[in-house]
């Protein structure tokens, strides 16, 4: 029988307790070092990582770029394993140290959280939010206040924590296909999250839902009975198939096979000359 936690009356934080991202997870805000942000030749600075949260920026560039859209960017890799998170020019662009983080040079405007970074860049560009707005945006903020169940709640306590405990993986894993089961009802009469127009909705739950039903988040399909989910599998599949969506998971990716790793992106042709099993030593 596992002990009972008993919380203090005051909590006090332990640097040693935490796992894997113990090393960079701390209880105050702010920056530990100095270090001024790189500025590339684009307007559109992107600083990040290709986690989730990252990737849904990445696709919606690479959208815009593939629809025509000048929306060329420069995408600088954020090393959070390292605390790059952390540094004061990164601090200053988002105060709250998480990628994805975006300058828009042309106006000097700062966008964090990467639901508004979406919306910055489709009302920017007057792209990829269908005729119902409001639907869009319901999905939108639904996958927002919705993924941190599904990454810090089920990914982490069925993934990451260093010791695996049933009670928080049964409570997080019942959240978790609920949450799939909204999608694949919803999904069941509609080809797109607003219905037959592929939008920013689709792009920000992709990374996240689709990733998890297709096996590539937390290699945990089998477990949560993906398969039955069949309407969001299709989806899944289809928006995983578009050129956009694969060059866009490329980004700023750190990890996996070096050919499908893009460090740093300035350029289309970067896709042809710089993923990192062309980089060398």
């Amino acid at each position: 029988m596992v002990e009972e936690y008993m919380p203090p009356k005051v909590w006090v934080w332990d640097s040693e307790n935490g796992g894997k991202f113990a090393n960079i997870n701390r209880p105050i805000s702010g920056a530990t070092h100095e270090k001024v942000l790189p500025q590339g030749k684009h307007a559109l600075q992107l600083h990040s990582l290709a986690t989730p949260n990252g990737v849904k920026v990445t696709i919606m560039l690479e959208e815009l770029l593939a629809a025509g859209y000048d929306a060329e960017y420069d995408a600088w890799l954020v090393d959070i394993g390292e605390g790059d998170q952390f540094g004061s020019g990164f601090v200053e662009l988002n105060p709250n140290s998480k990628i994805p983080a975006m300058l828009d040079s042309s106006n000097g405007q700062r966008i964090f959280e990467s639901g508004s970074i979406l919306l910055y860049l489709a009302e920017k560009f007057g792209a990829f939010i269908p005729d119902n707005r409001t639907e869009c945006l319901n999905w939108l903020f639904w996958l927002m206040g919705s993924a941190p169940y599904l990454g810090g709640g089920f990914g982490h306590f069925y993934k990451y924590a260093p010791e695996k405990y049933q009670y928080p993986i049964d409570r997080f894993t019942m959240e978790a296909k609920r949450q799939l089961d909204v999608l694949d009802k919803h999904l069941a009469d509609k080809r797109y999250m607003c219905g037959g127009e592929y939008s920013i909705a689709d792009m920000a739950i992709w990374p996240w839902y689709g990733a998890v039903v297709l096996n590539v988040v937390y290699e945990a399909a089998e477990f949560l009975d993906a398969a039955s989910y069949t309407h969001l599998v299709r989806w899944a599949e289809e928006i995983e198939a578009r050129p956009a969506v694969q060059r866009g998971k490329m980004v700023n990716r750190s990890w996996g096979p070096e050919e499908g790793q893009l460090r740093e992106r300035h350029d289309a042709s970067d896709f042809d000359l710089h993923t990192q099993d062309k980089m060398g030593d």
